[in-house]
């Protein structure tokens, strides 16, 4: 019995020392949480065809513009590049795609936006892109939203359509 409790109190002493040296220190929340859209939208349907993972920049009193500059390359969000996956063969904007994972890159404009999907894996932004990288690159219908979105969103429509949101500026890209 004197064996058992000796036992039971080391065990007790090893644990609680243990969990001062095993605690964890946890980040706090990112500025621009992460996010995902999928196609069919329902969460109760496992047999997705398309998923975006990104990261959504908040305005915070600044523009569109200034955040992601007409003709320059950005990185369709914010900290690590857009993911983008097919889980089969699609046109992505009128242009045949593998199903695989894509870096999803942009170039904005004022009446049309570049959509780039880039065999570029594990990407920081859109400092390294290379256009040697691309698979394709298709032109994102611009249109303006009736109501200003403050967090970049991106969502697909009952038809499968991409569409990403930010400010007024809404862009579109049919998937079928």
């Amino acid at each position: 019995m004197k064996k058992n409790s000796l036992v039971l109190a080391i065990f007790a002493v090893a644990v609680l020392f243990s969990t001062n040296v095993s605690a964890q220190k946890f980040s706090k929340l990112d500025k621009s949480p992460m996010d995902a859209a999928s196609f069919p939208t329902s969460y109760k349907e496992s047999n997705k065809i398309v998923k975006v993972v990104y990261s959504r920049p908040q305005l915070k009193g600044r523009t569109v513009a200034s955040l992601a500059p007409a003709e320059k390359v950005w990185r369709t969000g914010a900290n690590e590049a857009t993911a983008i996956t097919f889980y089969k063969d699609v046109t992505f904007g009128g242009k045949a795609v593998k199903a695989g994972t894509y870096t999803l890159f942009t170039i904005p404009g004022d009446k049309e936006w570049t959509v780039i999907l880039s065999s570029a894996s594990n990407v920081w932004g859109s400092y390294f892109y290379k256009e040697s990288e691309d698979i394709v690159r298709v032109s994102g219908k611009v249109s303006i939203t009736k109501e200003p979105i403050e967090a970049f969103s991106m969502a697909f429509d009952k038809d499968m359509n991409l569409h990403m949101a930010w400010g007024t500026t809404l862009v579109s890209v049919s998937i079928k």
